[in-house]
C-alpha cells in the first residue's frame, strides 16, 4: 500500500501496488472473492485486521489504498478502524466516489484512496482533519508513493524512473509493470520501489489488476514466500464498467 502506479493502455487500465509492511505483520491471505455488504468483491486480504490495500469489484470499480496523506504524520492511536477496512466500506458500496464525501473519518489514521469509478479516476485524501477530493485526467499514466514512508527527493526519483521506464516501453504489458514494481531503482534499499529498512519495513507483496471492459486479472506475487497467484473475473456490464 506503498507505491502505487495506473497506467491506461488504449481502452485498458494496469492498476498495480507494492505493500510496504512492518515485518512483524501477520502474512496476507492471497487474492480471492468475499462478499462484503452484500457486494462480490476481489482482494488480497490483511492477516491482522482483515481488510485490503487493493480491491475490485464486479462491474470493474478498482481502489488502491496509500498509508498518509501529504507528510508523514505521527500515529496517534487507538484508531476506530483500519484503514483497510474503510477501503472496503467505501468500495463496497453503488457510487464510492460520493460515499467518500459523505463517511465518517474522525478516528481513522490518515489515508490516500484513489478510485477508479466507470470512466472517472479519483485521488482521495484524508488528513485526519479534513477531506481532499481531485478528479484526475483518465489519459495519463501515475504513480504515487506513501508519505509516511517517502520524503519529496524520493518520490522524484520515483516518478523520474517511471518517465524513463514508460519512454522505454512503448507497448506496455502487466508483466513489464510487475517488473518495473520489483526491479525499479539504483540499488538503494530504502527507497528503490522493493525497499527494505533497518529489518522493520520490506516490500512483502506486488498486487497488479489488468482491467479491461469485459474482464479483469489479478496477479499478486508474494515475495516473502516467492509464489504468484492469480484470479481471472467476468465483469458485469452497467455504467459504471470501463
Amino acid at each position: 500500500m506503498c507505491t502505487v502506479t495506473i497506467i491506461p493502455v488504449r481502452d485498458t487500465f494496469i492498476i498495480t501496488s507494492n505493500r510496504d509492511e512492518k515485518t512483524t505483520r501477520k502474512d496476507a491471505i492471497r487474492p480471492g472473492m468475499s462478499f462484503y455488504n452484500g457486494q462480490k468483491l476481489f482482494y488480497p486480504k490483511d492477516g491482522d485486521a482483515g481488510g485490503s490495500w487493493i480491491v475490485m469489484k464486479e462491474n470493474g470499480d478498482a481502489a488502491v489504498l496509500l498509508n498518509g496523506a501529504f507528510i508523514c504524520h505521527s500515529a496517534e492511536p487507538p484508531y476506530r478502524a483500519s484503514r483497510g477496512i474503510i477501503l472496503l466500506d467505501i468500495i463496497s458500496t453503488e457510487r464510492p466516489s460520493v460515499t467518500f464525501t459523505k463517511i465518517n473519518l474522525q478516528d481513522i489514521e490518515p489515508f490516500t484512496l484513489l478510485l477508479l469509478e466507470g470512466k472517472s479516476l479519483y485521488e482521495f485524501r484524508w488528513d485526519g482533519t479534513e477531506k481532499y477530493c481531485k478528479q484526475l485526467s483518465i489519459n495519463r499514466p501515475y504513480i504515487w508513493s506513501s508519505a509516511t514512508l517517502y520524503d519529496g527527493f524520493a518520490v522524484k526519483k520515483r516518478e523520474q524512473w517511471f518517465a524513463s521506464f514508460l519512454n522505454s516501453h512503448p507497448t506496455l504489458t502487466q508483466q513489464d509493470v510487475m517488473r518495473f514494481h520489483q526491479f525499479a531503482g539504483v540499488g538503494d534499499n530504502r527507497n528503490d520501489l522493493r525497499m527494505t529498512r533497518d529489518g522493520v519495513y520490506s516490500t512483502v507483496s506486488i498486487t497488479s489488476i489488468f482491467l479491461t471492459k469485459d474482464r479483469a486479472n489479478m496477479k499478486y506475487l508474494d515475495l516473502k514466500k516467492e509464489t504468484l497467484s492469480e484470479i481471472n473475473i467476468g465483469l458485469l456490464h452497467h455504467s459504471s464498467t470501463v
